[in-house]
Formats: structure tokens, sequence, C-alpha cells
């Protein structure tokens, strides 16, 4: 048995199961190769979708970066390109949250032909339930890229850190969607333990953990976990905690997710580079980190798992869907090649409980899946080409048996909604 599997087992023992087995599966690639490209989900009438906003492209220099947009739509593995970016320049390195059945996209950076990079204060607004942007939000208070972003409640896009401009910055931003409106929140500790950019982060409860990003003159890519505890009653008051030590290697621009008690960070990098994956300490081009760094909030315990089967970086977000399914596109792989690849990423051990927009919760079983649904209605599973698999009675609990199944992709329908699982 392996060190890891041993403290896997020990440690389930005493608080059940920490470490995660993830199953990864390649799905459709995008339409065209993109990195530093931002990405979120959205769900509209029980429909999952997952979105790419901007980036750059597979050449790799300042006139590659673009504003071309792309819609994943997940029931049928298609790719639709969407209208660009709303902006006069094209950018990376910006955030996306789905909050309250819109897309917002914050900030990123433009670079020009002789090397300048300007920080975006723009806030992008995309209607996926009329595949068209509104006007813009109000401008970000302080301009931003390769910031922290995470959605607390569905009522608010938290914006930690980042750089500006010229230099990293401790601010801490709040947009509220509902009144289109920012407000200041308790800045980190100025320090190069807290500011940082290419970091990335989630809030569980009213606690927002963000992991490692890069900081100070050099660049240096850190391993460190921040975390800070949301007032319920006062959002913009947030109490800063002393850093911790996670780990394993540093985390550059990984993908970060969770559910209501495990916080993961995905892929990413352990050494920081430029837009171009070419190191900033001068040794040369990066290579992509195939873990997954889990943090249990409850316990506060960490488990790093560094053999998953791809390596990627240059993630700016990831699509969250219900059950224990989350999606990435684009990014890095090995030798910087930008890539066009598109994964479904699936953990048993990280159900989670999903928006009132959701009509579905997912529980994967060796032997079974279990499936709720909100209404009381007849269902039923089809493969992807159409064809009927199972008729299921009328029910809001269904139980699938995988032993009667061959292993693939299905689709479970209910009424007019509908969700795609894997046996």
């Amino acid at each position: 048995m392996s060190k890891l599997a041993s403290l896997c087992l020990a440690v389930s023992m005493a608080f059940g199961s920490l470490c995660q087995t993830w199953q990864w599966t390649e799905m459709r690639s995008m339409p065209f190769a993109t990195s530093n490209n931002t990405v979120c989900e959205a769900v509209v009438g029980g429909n999952e979708y997952m979105y790419s906003f901007g980036g750059i492209g597979a050449g790799k220099t300042y006139a590659d970066i673009h504003s071309r947009s792309f819609k994943y739509t997940v029931s049928s593995d298609t790719w639709t390109e969407i209208d660009p970016l709303p902006d006069t320049e094209s950018k990376i390195a910006s955030g996306a949250s789905f909050v309250k059945g819109k897309v917002y996209i914050l900030g990123g950076y433009h670079v020009y032909s002789n090397g300048s990079e300007v920080s975006s204060n723009k806030v992008h607004i995309y209607n996926p339930q009329t595949d068209a942007y509104e006007a813009d939000g109000v401008p970000i208070p302080v301009p931003i890229d390769d910031h922290v972003q995470c959605v607390y409640k569905d009522s608010l896009i938290v914006v930690v850190t980042g750089w500006s401009n010229t230099g990293n910055v401790p601010n801490v931003q709040i947009y509220n969607p509902s009144l289109n409106s920012w407000q200041v929140g308790t800045s980190v500790p100025n320090t190069l333990s807290y500011i940082a950019f290419g970091a990335s982060g989630y809030i569980v409860g009213d606690t927002i953990y963000y992991h490692g990003g890069a900081t100070g003159g050099s660049f240096n890519a850190q391993r460190f976990l921040r975390k800070g505890l949301i007032n319920p009653s006062n959002p913009i008051d947030i109490t800063w905690f002393p850093k911790e030590d996670a780990p394993g290697v540093s985390g550059y621009r990984s993908a970060c997710s969770g559910n209501e008690s495990t916080v993961f960070w995905l892929g990413g990098s352990s050494v920081s580079y430029n837009y171009n994956g070419i190191a900033y300490n001068g040794s040369g081009g990066v290579a992509p980190s195939a873990r997954v760094l889990h943090l249990n909030s409850d316990l506060n315990l960490f488990t790093d798992e560094t053999a998953q089967p791809f390596g990627v970086m240059d993630l700016r977000g990831i699509a969250k869907f219900s059950g224990n399914r989350w999606m990435i596109c684009g990014g890095m792989d090995s030798t910087q090649t930008v890539t066009a690849r598109t994964f479904l990423l699936e953990s048993n051990n990280l159900n989670f409980k999903e928006s009132e927009t959701n009509p579905f919760l997912i529980k994967q079983f060796e032997t079974h899946i279990e499936i709720e649904t909100k209404e009381v209605d007849r269902a039923k599973l089809v493969d992807l080409s159409g064809k009927l698999i199972l008729e299921l009675p009328k029910n809001n609990t269904f139980r699938i048996d995988k032993s009667e199944l061959e292993k693939g992709i299905y689709l479970f329908i209910q009424g007019n909604n509908s969700i795609r699982i894997r046996i």
C-alpha cells in the first residue's frame, strides 16, 4: 500500500472519507484553442452550460490575445461561438461568476505592442437566457486582473487582491449585481504573504479561502493559504486570519471550487510565468501541475493528490454543476501548448447541494446512482443518440443500478429538465 493510500485509510477511519478519487473524462474540444480564458457555469431552466470568455490563442503573443467567447451545452456535448466580449480591446486574466441567473465578467488586462499592460475596470454582463450581453455594470473602483473572484450566497461577487496596472494590491472590492454597485471590503494585510496575482479561491459558508498566486518583485509563486471570515450582517467586514502553509508545491493560476465542506485547487503550475508560459525567473518554459489540492474546511485538513491523469495550467475559472461534477476548458498543457481540450471532472466524495435554480441532486455510489428532483413526475434515461434506455415511474427520488447499464454518459430527463449522468 502506498504512503498516500495508508494516510487516506487512517484519516478516513478517524474522520470519514477525505481522500478524493477524481475521474477525468475528455469531452468535445473547443472550436478554438485558448488559454487564460475566464470560465464559469450557467443553469437555465435546468439546462447546464459552460462559458469561456476571451483569452490568448496558440501563438501566445500580445497579438494573439482575443475577445472570442464560447458556450458549451452539457446535455449535447456541443460548443457554440457566441458574441465576443463587448470591449474595444481584447484581454486576458478576467474573472467570471454566475449570480442570480446572469454571468458577470470582471477585470482582466490588455497587452500592447510596446509591452505595456493595462488593467481593466470593466464589468460585462451576459444573460444566458437571451444569449446576449447587457449594458456594462458600474466600473470596478480599482482596475484589476489576475484576481481572486468568489460568489457569496448567490448575491455578492467578492474580488480579493490581484494586480492593478503596476503592482499587487491588497484591496477587497465587493460588487452587488442586484444594485449594480460597489463597496469597499476589509483589505487583506498589505504584506507579501497576502497580496498576490494568479491566486484563486472559494467561499464556504461565511469563510473565504484563497491559495497560491505570485507576489513581490521577483514574482515568486506562493503556496500560502489565506482565509477571512465574512460578517454575514455586514459582508464588507472581513476578519483575515494568519496565513497557513499548504502542503506540496506552490499554486499559480489554478482552478478553484468546492462544496459545503471542501475547497479544492486543480492544476496550475508551481512556477509563476508571463502570459506566454515562460517563467518570470528566467528558467524557460513552465510545466503544468497534475495535482488536486483539497482542504476539508470543517477539519482544516489537507490532501494533496499529485497523480492526476492530466496536467493543465493557466486556468481562470471552472464550471460547477450539480452533484459531483465540474468542467474546465482551454488552458496550457505540456510544453506550454495552448489547448482546446474540455474535461468533465467527477469526484464521488464531493457531492454538493445545488442552488434553487437547479432541479436535480445527484448522488454517486459504487453500485448505483440516486437522483432527487424538485418535482414529482415520470422520468426517463436515454443515451446521447436519444435511444430510450429506462422509463422510470412517477416519483421525486430515483435509483439507477449501474450493473444494468453499459459504462458511458446518459441523459436523465424529467419534464422539461434534463441532466447528464455518467455510469
